[in-house]
């Protein structure tokens, strides 16, 4: 069983690579999809990605320890592992997004929420690539033989 956890400094790479690349993919889709000015969602966007960025430095730190609780191994990890991960991420993540989109949109409720419903549709499956590629370029740290 591999118990061996990332380094914090490998913690905040995976973070700042995973929040460049989603920002660069979905603020031009959703300026042109909300009919929103390219300034008006990229610092909504931005702002987002802070929050979420700070929040799954967090919760990939409490999740890693969830596991060892749970006498599981960190990796290899199992798709459904990956996916009940990125999904229970984005759920949390759901109560912060929808009122700051709401604020910065200046849009409704159930027009926020779809959105959200967007980026949650999106960003497990995305959040899942990314992180199969992560592990491919940066492998997780081997087990220490005690």
């Amino acid at each position: 069983m591999n118990t061996a956890m990332r380094t914090p400094k490998d913690r905040v790479r995976h973070t700042i690579l995973f929040e460049i690349l989603l920002l660069a993919l979905c603020v031009p889709l959703l300026s042109f999809l909300l009919g929103k000015p390219l300034k008006d969602v990229g610092v909504m966007s931005v702002m987002l990605s802070v929050i979420s960025a700070v929040w799954n430095y967090i919760y990939n730190y409490l999740f890693d320890h969830a596991l060892l609780k749970l006498e599981k191994p960190l990796y290899p990890r199992s798709g459904k592992l990956r996916l009940t991960h990125a999904l229970l991420f984005e759920l949390t993540l759901l109560t912060i997004s929808i009122p700051t989109v709401m604020i910065y949109l200046e849009c409704s409720f159930i027009k926020a929420l779809m959105v959200d419903i967007g980026f949650v549709a999106f960003v497990p499956v995305y959040a899942y690539v990314f992180n199969v590629m992560y592990d491919r370029v940066f492998p997780p740290p081997a087990a220490q033989i005690v």
